[in-house]
Order: structure tokens, then C-alpha cells, then sequence
């Protein structure tokens, strides 16, 4: 029998379900291993972006229906909208059965306030001029797939795993002191509305500190992605941890491909449902 892992809150973002940088596999395979209260989805969780029917394999609709499931069986999921999914924005504030879609949310946990949000609305090219960051995102997504292919010659040599996009990252000091800058501006407004924890994503760095100055103190946290970091958040005896799945051992949750078909038509019904509950809330009114 697989015992999973019981936790209060699990924190995921930035899946980019639709894009081949996506490793649904290895997300599918962590949460079959948690038993979480709450369920996060800080945003980029499907990236309609870049959506196509022209590529979104069973790997990724298996995890639009076990993030389902999961609701379906009494765990409260939250879904926080991002830059790659702000179609759903205009539904914020929806309730469907255990899913619950917002911009942003405070929760309290064990006394003290959380203030979680996906975090694009610091971003300037964001903001200002979003068709040059689709564009980086479709840069974004060449250099992952490149990348799965560095690392599958790597893994059958028996070596280490390399990420491209890091290593530009890192090599680039506007990069890291954007990332610095973003941090910083974020720590700084949750210190300033008296959070205890600013909970994030969009820039796939995850991270766990803490941030002082003058008018207080904040821990700041980023909970990765599922494209090259493959990291969550985890909540869990009034402590918080960032869970990490290359450092894990999930041999007995790991998904097998001969695990039930799922349709297209499957992903667009996920997809369409809050547009219908929408649609029906409308007539009730009138």
C-alpha cells in the first residue's frame, strides 16, 4: 500500500502545462505522493500563451484531471492566476465545488498571515510590453526542449544534469539583479501590510528567506517550477520547506503510461467549465 505524505499546504506553480519544457510526469508522480488540506496553483499552471492542440500530450491532461480529482476527494484547491493563464482572471472570485480561482489570497496559518500571489505584476516587460515577454517565452521553451536534449545524452553517460537556461541566467548580471530587485520589492510591501509570509512563483527560482528592515521582518518564498527546478512549497508543523523532486524517492508514485487514455476534449471541457458556471450564474441573476 502507498502511504503518501500527509501536509497542511502544498504550494506549486509555474507547470506550463502545453509546452514541451513541462515535466507533467515527474509533477503527476509528486502528487500522488502528498495527501495535502489546501492545494495551491500559484499561476502558469496551464500557459494559454502558448496553447495549442497540436501538442498537449496524456502526460499533461492527467494532471488536469488528478488536480480534479484531488478537489473531488476534499482537498481545497486554490487556483491563483499568472501572466501564462490571465484568461482566467476574469473569473476571479469563482467558486466550483472545491476549486476556488483568485488573483491573490491571504491565508492564516497557525496565527500568522501568508499573502500569496503568482507575482507578474512586478514585472515590468510583463506589464509594459507583453508581446516582447511572449516572445521571451517562446525563447524560453526552445531552450527547454534543447536542454531535454542535453540531458538525455547526459543521463545515458551516467552524468550530471545541466540546465541550460540557469546557466544564462546566472551568466547574466541584469538577470540576477532583476531576480535581486524582485525579491527585494516584494519582501519590502508584504513588511509594509504586516504579512509574516509573501508566498510567489513567475520567475522559476525557488526559495526560502527571510527579509528584515526598519519597519519589520518577512520570510519570502518562491516555490520554483515544474520545467527545470521541479520544486514545491510545503507547509507542515507551523514550518515551511521548499520540496525538491531530484532530491526525492518516489519509485512506488511514479506514473505509468498505460494509465487510462484521456481525449483532447477532456482538457477543453477543464478548460470551458468555469466559462459555463459563468454563463449560468448570469441567467440566475437576470
Amino acid at each position: 500500500m502507498k502511504i503518501k505524505r500527509k501536509v497542511e499546504i502544498a504550494v506549486i506553480s509555474d507547470v506550463h502545462l502545453g509546452t514541451y519544457g513541462c515535466h507533467a510526469k515527474h509533477l503527476l508522480t509528486y502528487l500522488n505522493s502528498i495527501e495535502p488540506k489546501k492545494l495551491v496553483l500559484n499561476g502558469d499552471i496551464i500557459d494559454i500563451w502558448q496553447f495549442s492542440k497540436r501538442y498537449f500530450p496524456k502526460s499533461h491532461m492527467k494532471v488536469i484531471k488528478k488536480l480534479m480529482s484531488m478537489a473531488s476527494n476534499g482537498v481545497e484547491v486554490i487556483y491563483i492566476t499568472g501572466n501564462h493563464d490571465e484568461m482566467l482572471r476574469k473569473f476571479s472570485g469563482t467558486t466550483i465545488g472545491n476549486i476556488t480561482i483568485v488573483d491573490k489570497v491571504v491565508l492564516e496559518l497557525d496565527g500568522q498571515k501568508a499573502w500569496f500571489f503568482h507575482g507578474d505584476v512586478f514585472d515590468i516587460s510583463v506589464q509594459n510590453a507583453k508581446w516582447l515577454a511572449k516572445l521571451g517565452g517562446y525563447g524560453y521553451d526552445l531552450l527547454t526542449l534543447l536542454n531535454r536534449g542535453v540531458n538525455w545524452y547526459l543521463d545515458k553517460r551516467g552524468k550530471e544534469r545541466y540546465s541550460l537556461s540557469k546557466r544564462v541566467k546566472n551568466g547574466v548580471k541584469g538577470a540576477v539583479k532583476y531576480i535581486n530587485d524582485y525579491e527585494k520589492v516584494i519582501s519590502e510591501l508584504a513588511i509594509e501590510n504586516e504579512y509574516d509570509y509573501v508566498i510567489c512563483g513567475h520567475i522559476h527560482q525557488p526559495k526560502m528567506q527571510y527579509f528584515e528592515n526598519k519597519h519589520g521582518k518577512t520570510m519570502y518564498l518562491n516555490s520554483g517550477d515544474w520545467v527545470e527546478n521541479f520544486t514545491a512549497l510545503e507547509y507542515q508543523f507551523k514550518r515551511w520547506k521548499i520540496y525538491n523532486f531530484n532530491k526525492d524517492k518516489l519509485a512506488p508514485f511514479v506514473v505509468l503510461d498505460e494509465d487510462e487514455d484521456l481525449q483532447m476534449k477532456d482538457l477543453i471541457a477543464a478548460i470551458t467549465i468555469v466559462d459555463q458556471v459563468e454563463k449560468k450564474k448570469k441567467v440566475k441573476k437576470q
